[in-house]
């Protein structure tokens, strides 16, 4: 049976003989042979080579990593089998032939069509594919310590962040979904709403210049109680807490993180001992790379960083005025919903443009990413998934989502007033694209995700799988190698792209900077985000159990840069969401108006709501005389010199800015700094209040650290009293 279980297979071609294709495969089997490898060859549509390691590599390999107190120790013979696979897959790319060809040069040059792992058939695999890759486990706790002896410990971190990550989000999940059913609460009870609906006398101007009518402030009513069910004090109270949360989230994961790799003896592992390790089991020769840095390269990536932000500063412009132009467009149209909806079917049209946006820039490859060195080093696979991260993750955010930024229209001989958003605030637009954009990612992405896997495999297997009769059939399967189907059934799975974790941990660190910066305008971010996470975990599984080859095992003993990404999202989320409670939103002038010209804040009445007249006073008056639109007018208005109102504060007379404008301008700016230092303030206070490291991990280590030296001491004191 141990003679049987094979480290790596390659596939190849059947190429004709004395072809160069089949002359380069023999060179490099005939390399794996004189490094001592067995080799077992099966003929089928493809030929399969089982390879196997000799028990020496493993042998130096633990003495090489042992810990230092433990060197004269007799090595182990059980070698965990994501270990021998990862060192076989280390050799087997860095054998080279007497052509100075490697393994991934003969499969580019289809020499050798794959080389990939086998899935186990018995053991881990069944538990894992019964007990986690099923559907119906979704609720339950996934078993870290087992996907970690199948798939290394890169791959168990991954799925124990993401598991620590929708368990702490399932909190903020029913915080914003209280906030949500409290704004539900007071629906039809907000004075600003009230004024909107009884405004049946005030007329709006038009929302473009040519062929859009008049309109009556009234036929808003929905939208504004939608409006003040999402914009009110505790959205602002609710993206504070998301701040801490997401501090608490970090400091907590670090917590986490340093008892699961304490447990796996790796807390204070060294990859480049690592390599330099597997450099030395593979060629005593070797001569390790020298650390290098090129200033030339650096500016040259600083300025392509300049350029992709210009990209995508022009991009949210493009974004921006195709959605001002498709609100005018609706407005014009001869179809009477979208005429009446403009808006809110622009927003809609927008934020599907915004998807689309994020697909598009989430398939873009950098070439350089795809090429370069051995994919079997760890040091230049870090530097291939992470030089681009900066650049891709960018350009995943929907930048003009951010704030609902205003255009203008020119009202005749009028200055330039701003197209404007609802009187009773924008945030409802930004609330409608974050709701789109998440609830595409979360049904559309995930299914393409599954089921395009899942469609390509059942094609392959049918292709090469043509229908027999049953007594061929079984004819067949008697007769062939035991290994045969198992290595055939292996190669038909989908690859695994060397990309396949960066990809899964970038959608998660996307969905979490949508989860944090935008949750002042959509509180029920945290619950569609801990939804999709169940969902993503299970699906996750399931590709990499039953949809995909194995992958080859990686050590590591953290989520390496992902978490500066994190933290810096944390920081951007504070601005994010101050930005967007400041600009987007219609809290400040709300809350001026209450303090500063309301009838409450005169002192003149007290039984009234403080927000009486807001309308009214954040409206203002436009004379019909000034205007040059070509826009029907309504019968109310042909014996009348003016028209109010547009959402702003200007003057009747020369649509100057009002006092009121500037004060509300210095409150939103003073608001801004006051809530990023408060939140950063106690972000840095959570931060440090939180030790990343617990006590019981260091007590251990210290216990550690003692018992060595106690061993020590023991050695030490004979000989002394000898001498």
């Amino acid at each position: 049976q141990e003679e049987e279980k094979w480290d790596f297979v390659l596939v190849s071609d059947i190429h004709e003989v004395g072809s160069e294709k089949e002359i380069k495969r023999k060179k490099f089997l005939d390399e794996l042979s004189k490094k001592g490898f067995v080799i077992k060859k099966i003929e089928d549509r493809k030929l399969f080579y089982g390879v196997r390691a000799p028990q020496h590599y493993f042998h130096r390999y633990q003495c090489l990593l042992r810990n230092p107190e433990s060197r004269l120790q007799t090595p182990s013979c059980d070698i965990p089998a994501t270990t021998r696979i990862r060192i076989v897959n280390f050799i087997l790319h860095n054998t080279v032939t007497s052509d100075l060809e490697k393994l991934h040069n003969l499969i580019k040059k289809k020499v050798f069509r794959a080389a990939f792992p086998l899935h186990e058939q018995e053991g881990l695999t069944e538990i894992l594919t019964e007990r986690w890759a099923r559907w119906r486990d979704i609720f339950c706790q996934q078993p870290i310590e087992r996907i970690r002896c199948y798939f290394g410990e890169k791959v168990a971190l991954y799925f124990a962040w993401l598991g620590w990550y929708t368990y702490l989000l399932g909190f903020a999940a029913v915080v914003g979904l209280v906030v949500f059913v409290a704004g539900i609460t007071v629906f039809n009870t907000s004075q600003v709403s009230k004024e909107i609906c009884e405004a049946t006398d005030t007329i709006m101007c038009p929302l473009c210049d040519q062929k859009c009518s008049f309109w009556r402030l009234s036929e808003t009513c929905t939208y504004a109680k939608v409006t003040h069910m999402i914009d009110n004090e505790g959205t602002v109270l609710f993206a504070m807490f998301m701040a801490i949360w997401a501090t608490v989230f970090l400091e907590l994961w670090k917590r986490q993180r340093a008892t699961v790799v304490t447990d796996w003896d790796l807390y204070r592992w060294d990859e480049d001992e690592e390599e330099l390790a597997l450099e030395l089991i593979n060629n005593l020769q070797h001569e390790p790379r020298r650390y290098q840095h090129s200033y030339f390269r650096s500016t040259i990536l600083l300025l392509l960083a300049l350029l992709m932000i210009a990209v995508l500063i022009g991009s949210a412009h493009a974004l921006v005025v195709v959605r001002v132009v498709a609100m005018a467009l609706f407005a014009q149209s001869s179809i009477e919903l979208l005429r009446e909806q403009a808006n809110t079917v622009a927003v809609m049209a927008g934020a599907v443009l915004h998807y689309i946006t994020i697909l598009i820039m989430t398939k873009v490859r950098t070439p350089a990413a795809g090429s370069g060195s051995s994919p079997c080093s760890s040091r230049s696979i870090l530097s291939s998934h992470f030089k681009p991260l900066s650049r891709r993750s960018t350009r995943r955010w929907p930048p003009s989502s951010v704030i609902w930024v205003r255009g203008s229209t020119r009202l005749g001989t009028a200055p330039l007033i701003p197209s404007q958003c609802h009187p009773s605030g924008c945030i409802t637009d930004l609330f409608i694209q974050m709701a789109i954009i998440m609830m595409l990612k979360q049904t559309i992405s995930n299914v393409v995700e599954y089921f395009g896997p899942w469609i390509k495999l059942k094609l392959r297997r049918r292709k090469q799988h043509p229908k027999k009769s049953n007594v061929i059939l079984e004819e067949d399967e008697e007769a062939e190698d035991p290994c045969k189907r198992q290595w055939r059934d292996n190669y038909e799975l989908n690859e695994v792209n060397r990309f396949s974790l960066f990809d899964e941990f970038l959608e998660i660190v996307t969905q979490y900077s949508f989860t944090t910066i935008f949750v002042a305008a959509f509180p029920l971010a945290p619950l569609l985000a801990f939804i999709n996470n169940l969902v993503e975990i299970r699906l996750d599984a399931i590709k990499m159990m039953r949809l995909y080859r194995r992958m080859v095992p990686r050590k590591a003993n953290d989520i390496g840069i992902w978490l500066q990404v994190l933290e810096a999202i944390g920081i951007l989320a504070v601005i994010g969401n101050g930005l967007v409670i400041t600009i987007t939103s219609n809290f400040i002038p709300m809350q001026v108006y209450k303090y500063t010209y309301s009838p409450c804040a005169t002192g003149n009445r007290t039984d009234v709501d403080c927000l009486t007249g807001y309308i009214n006073h954040s409206l203002s008056t436009f004379r019909i005389q000034d205007s040059e639109l070509d826009s029907e007018m309504p019968k109310a208005l042909l014996d009348r010199h003016e028209v109010k109102e547009y959402r702003d504060y200007r003057n009747t007379e020369d649509y100057s800015h009002t006092a009121q404008f500037w004060h509300i301008l210095a409150v939103r700016l003073a608001f801004l700094i006051l809530f990023e230092h408060v939140a950063l303030c106690i972000k840095l206070i959570a931060a440090w209040y939180i030790p990343d490291v617990p006590q019981s991990v260091k007590n251990k280590f210290l216990e550690r650290k003692h018992n060595n030296l106690r061993k020590d001491l023991r050695w030490v004191m004979p000989r002394r009293c000898q001498g």
